[in-house]
């Protein structure tokens, strides 16, 4: 069953929110060395509890602030074709990304409106929910 793996956060400053997740919830933060975009890593804990960790960035162009939730899929040529069948909508084409692909998708109906697919996700997912 695919499960979300991975979360992001868009903010028009990415650098001014870590100090309120540092503090409030003690999350750590890595700048991504390397990316065509600035990104900082999330650790939202140790290992070997549950959960799972993200990255903080700017919104893309077009993007509004807000959280995106990545899910591992088996394929996903496969889930873009039953998103598309049950009147889903792509949103951003299939794309190449560090380590694995990604599509990002609106539902027909309200309530979350943009998800992560990814396939051949090549990071190990560390925590679950």
């Amino acid at each position: 069953m695919p499960r979300v793996a991975h979360f992001e956060i868009y903010t028009d400053n990415p650098e001014a929110v870590q100090p309120f997740y540092r503090e409030i919830f003690r999350w750590n933060f890595q700048k991504f060395q390397g990316g065509p975009v600035e990104y900082w890593l999330i650790t939202t804990g140790p290992d070997d509890q549950p959960g799972i960790n993200g990255g903080v960035t700017r919104p893309r162009e077009g993007q509004n602030p807000g959280t995106l939730n990545t899910i591992a899929v088996a394929s996903l040529d496969q889930t873009i074709k039953a998103i598309e069948q049950r009147g889903g909508k792509i949103c951003v084409p299939k794309m190449a990304i560090p380590q694995s692909r990604l599509a990002r998708l609106r539902r027909r109906s309200g309530g979350q409106r943009f998800w992560n697919h990814r396939a051949g996700y090549q990071c190990k997912v560390i925590r679950r929910i």
